[in-house]
């Protein structure tokens, strides 16, 4: 029998897509204080795992109903329209970004900046360089998520296609894809030298898992995820990650950890999706579902409605927080280092992107109130979100 698609909006979804966007955010600013609200601070996974997750699931809420409704050709047709408009929004981001660095370290004649960001080989090359970015080979510093979300897109109608007949079978095809890529050490080329720093043939799990629990994947597992034992489990894996992550910044807490333990858990593979990574975000979610159910109170709270609008324009809101990022980093460096102006960074900047996602959901609202149809808005999503 094929897997039911949820009913209805789940804010929550809206909620921690809004979240990972915050967060990325300030983990994108070098040097900042208020980088330590990132979960990348308190254990091994951060907020790409969020992000791509709650993408993956609202990409099979959307387009698993399309594919029922209207047939496999046209919800592949709509997964790679989608892709190609994600695709779109990169290659546009990076020429915004990369004038923005290249005319900040002109104007203070500063070639740090084009070094940190690095942008060194566009400013030398730049059509060698440019051809590589519209490839996705070239990727500057903090553009290296949407590319992953692109390449996931793209294989993702024949994955929808299985996940809503067999979705067990979906699921453990991703798990070998992942294991296989561990075993054989595959990856995308990177230029001018390595590889992606996000490779995708690993991170299709976290996307794919989303997708899997969208489709009632979440159902089926939520008595064993909800169990006391389990709960506990989840909990005494945070404490573990929470002290092995104090202990990158506390030497002395460092000594503590056995040397057997430290060769077995390091290193800590962000490039390939790391099991211990996979693994904490799992736990996060346990505990976040224990204590915050679909009808949480708080979702409706005047406070969580700007994180609600930052999840529901998260394409927008994620390219115009790796544009600010960079800006707040100017101004660290230039104006003031000090806390008070690494507050203000991370403060502006978010209330920067709340107010963008107030004006486009207000524009998006003031279409809709026209009369007459208006078919591309009339589509939008109701998963959390654009897909």
């Amino acid at each position: 029998m094929p897997p039911a698609l949820p009913a209805g909006r789940d804010l929550r979804l809206d909620f921690f897509r809004g979240v990972a966007l915050w967060l990325i955010y300030l983990d994108h600013v070098p040097a900042n204080v208020t980088s330590w609200l990132s979960t990348r601070s308190y254990g091994f996974s951060d907020a790409t795992e969020i992000f791509l997750f709650i993408s993956g699931y609202s990409a099979a809420f959307v387009y698993g109903r399309e594919m029922r409704d209207r047939g496999v050709v046209v919800a592949g047709a709509r997964i790679l329209k989608r892709a190609w408009q994600i695709y779109v929004a990169h290659i546009f981001l990076f020429m915004v970004y990369m004038a923005e660095i290249a005319y900040v370290a002109a104007t203070f004649d500063n070639p740090l900046y084009s070094e940190e960001m690095g942008i060194f080989n566009f400013l030398k090359q730049p059509d060698v360089t440019l051809v590589q970015a519209m490839l996705l080979k070239f990727k500057p510093a903090n553009m290296d998520i949407l590319p992953v979300y692109i390449v996931v897109l793209i294989g993702f109608a024949p994955t929808l296609w299985v996940l809503l007949r067999t979705p067990t079978l979906a699921l453990a095809g991703s798990v070998a894809l992942y294991a296989l890529t561990w075993r054989f050490d595959w990856s995308l080329p990177a230029y001018p030298t390595g590889t992606w720093e996000l490779n995708p043939f690993a991170w299709q799990l976290m996307f794919v898992f989303g997708a899997w629990c969208a489709l009632g994947g979440a159902e089926r597992i939520a008595p064993i995820a909800r169990s006391r034992p389990v709960v506990a489990l989840a909990a005494l894996y945070l404490a573990l990650a929470f002290t092995i992550a104090l202990s990158w910044h506390a030497p002395r807490l460092a000594s503590y950890v056995p040397r057997w333990f430290s060769e077995w858990m390091y290193p800590i593979n962000r490039e390939d999706l790391d099991v211990l990574r996979f693994a904490h975000f799992l736990a996060l979610a346990v505990v976040t579902l224990r204590f915050i159910p679909r009808d949480w109170a708080g979702l409706a709270s005047p406070l969580a409605r700007p994180v609600i609008l930052c999840g529901q324009n998260s394409l927008e809101v994620f390219c115009f927080g790796i544009f600010l990022s960079f800006a707040g980093h100017f101004a660290m460096v230039e104006i003031s280092d000090r806390i008070w102006m690494q507050v203000c960074v991370a403060v502006g900047g978010i209330a920067a992107m709340a107010g963008l996602a107030t004006m486009i959901t207000w524009y998006k609202e003031s279409e809709r109130t026209k009369p007459g149809p208006h078919p591309l808005l009339r589509s939008a999503d109701g998963a959390g979100g654009d897909a």
